[in-house]
């Protein structure tokens, strides 16, 4: 099979390629543009769920991310080690550690924000406001069809992920 054989379909052609290779490219990005901020996008996720929903338990937090607990015990004691997270007595649950946000990780979360807004514009540079709006709505759709769950990155569970 070659690129003059009709049947020759180029990668650049199959969806499936082209979401892995995008994915790739973002994913590394995201990576290199926290960074500097000593986050992962692991650290990243964890934070934003807090930041919704402070003081959640470590066990709420798995649930959440569909995190393995001892990934989660990782997690949050490199956060707390950088000064983000405490954990706390949990107001209900005497065997349960609740996690709370300090100020530092609303500050860091700002900046973050800032970079994701930045990744957004650039990854999506060469479309028009109204191609960005539909090819939001074209992926949710094929998330939500392919059975992901709605702000949680299937690779958080992996130990190898990001």
């Amino acid at each position: 099979m070659t690129e003059d054989d009709p049947t020759f379909v180029p990668l650049s052609e199959h969806p499936a390629f082209l979401f892995g290779q995008l994915g790739f490219h973002v994913g590394y990005r995201f990576t290199d543009l926290l960074a500097p901020l000593g986050i992962s996008p692991r650290h990243y996720g964890t934070l934003r769920i807090l930041l919704a929903n402070d003081g959640q338990s470590q066990q709420q937090l798995c649930e959440a991310q569909r995190i393995h607990r001892n990934v989660m015990v990782g997690l949050v004691d490199e956060l707390e080690k950088r000064g983000l997270v405490e954990r706390r007595k949990h107001p209900t649950d005497r065997r349960a550690h609740a996690v709370y946000l300090l100020p530092a990780a609303h500050e860091l979360l700002a900046q973050a924000e800032g970079i994701v807004a930045g990744l957004d514009a650039d990854v999506t540079a060469s479309l028009d406001p109204e191609e960005r709006a539909t090819l939001v709505k074209l992926l949710q759709r094929t998330a939500m069809g392919n059975g992901l769950i709605p702000d949680v990155h299937p690779g958080l569970s992996r130990p190898d992920s990001c």
